[in-house]
């Protein structure tokens, strides 16, 4: 088949073998904790942070015994150049110990290959999207019944998450992703996806995370561009939507956020003004990973006593230059470019599923992006988990195409 013909490709075109034929005990089960580790993204963090250990092990495993290669994307080079420039960090830290602790959270890029070892073929991923949806749509019902359940203007729902500057940045990547598939994929799953992306967007809007509206709303204007300039339109109308039925907190919320006087928004002034000043001062290895917080409480550093009080600069750029130094700002840009670049190159060249997986990748990382500007997303492990898990799934799926006779990518 080939793209030019007009047959839909359905998100469920696989062999009609079985799932697990042909394959040993441990493939399957890295496989099953893959996709356990996608079923509680939005649900629970120390399940993930199990099942996504267990598919370490498993990988490594099977790498080992030669049952699986090492096989990386384009943009695992200069994510590696930023996890060893982070050790450097560490090592010339301001506090070595609390430098090296934190590093632990470079674990995560292992995530990237194993996700690509892991989904074998393309029934094996679409159990994996239905996870990811599933816990999507969990988290926003479970969210909503807390909100109505306390009836309480103002509060900002956290769903299962520990704080809803979480909860807002899962979410925000979901809602990323849940519009691409929708508007990519040509079969009925696709619907699937519209609801739980109807679903997830109250509970968004719950967490009254500005920051993470702005991300999801960065990556909706992308997609739509990608998909169909004119139908940008809809993002004024949905807009004015919002301000007609959201409760009068989050309008306050959404409006705040072209003032310059809000204590919010100054604070992240200050935080971006201290930032530059601590990249003066450390261009080159920066204060040492998690660091940057017991910096900027000397007074030279311009802050309250109650920003002092937070434990981050609120915007990626600054904090990665800033505890880490520029060269790591730039391996950190240069993985974002890459993957931004490779999933393009993926998003034109082909169709079906693995068009609707680059597009859900790109807007993803659009979302990581800007949302970054207002918050330091990538510091927080469920987010930068899940943000792995979702750019590496185009690669998977075109490795497998390589791999296996896929209808429609050949």
């Amino acid at each position: 088949m080939t793209f030019s013909q007009k047959k839909p490709i359905a998100m469920f075109n696989s062999r009609p073998a079985p799932m697990f034929e042909g394959k040993s005990p441990t493939e399957i089960l890295l496989w099953a904790c893959a996709t356990a580790g996608l079923l509680f993204s939005l649900i629970s963090i120390s399940l993930v942070q199990i099942f996504l250990g267990l598919a370490v092990i498993l990988w490594a495993i099977l790498v080992i015994r030669g049952k699986r290669r090492l096989e990386l994307p384009a943009f695992a080079w200069p994510l590696l150049a930023y996890v060893v420039l982070s050790l450097i960090a560490s090592a010339l830290s301001r506090d070595p110990a609390t430098s090296f602790i934190d590093s632990k959270e470079l674990l995560l890029t292992l995530i990237v290959p194993v996700v690509l070892g892991a989904y074998y073929s393309a029934k094996a991923l679409t159990f994996g999207l239905w996870a990811f949806l599933a816990s999507a749509a969990v988290s926003s019902g479970y969210s909503l019944v807390l909100y109505f359940v306390h009836n309480a203007p103002g509060l900002r729902v956290s769903g299962f998450m520990g704080h809803y500057m979480t909860q807002a940045g899962l979410l925000m990547l979901f809602g990323a992703a849940a519009l691409s598939l929708a508007l990519f994929l040509r079969d009925k799953s696709r619907w699937a996806w519209g609801l739980g992306l109807a679903l997830s967007l109250p509970a968004l809007a719950l967490t009254l995370t500005r920051g993470a509206w702005i991300g999801l709303l960065a990556a909706a204007c992308f997609l739509l561009l990608i998909y169909k300039p004119k139908a940008l339109l809809v993002i004024p109308v949905f807009i004015g939507l919002f301000f007609l039925v959201a409760p009068k907190p989050m309008k306050h919320r959404a409006l705040s956020i072209f003032s310059s006087y809000g204590y919010s928004n100054q604070e992240r002034i200050a935080y971006f003004k201290a930032g530059l000043k601590i990249i003066k001062h450390y261009p080159w290895h920066g204060t040492g990973p998690d660091t940057a917080d017991k910096i900027f409480q000397y007074p030279e550093y311009g802050l309250s006593e109650q920003a002092k009080k937070n434990v981050h600069l609120h915007n990626n750029l600054i904090q990665i230059a800033a505890e880490r130094g520029l060269p790591a700002l730039a391996a950190w840009l240069a993985f974002l470019g890459v993957a931004l670049i490779s999933l393009a190159k993926i998003f034109k060249s082909h169709g079906g599923p693995l068009r609707a997986l680059a597009a859900a990748a790109l807007a993803v990382l659009v979302a990581l992006f800007v949302g970054g500007f207002f918050e330091y997303n990538f510091g927080d492990s469920e987010i930068t988990s899940l943000f792995y898990i979702l750019i590496t799934l185009p690669y998977a799926r075109q490795v497998m195409s390589r791999r296996e006779d896929i209808p429609g990518y050949r």
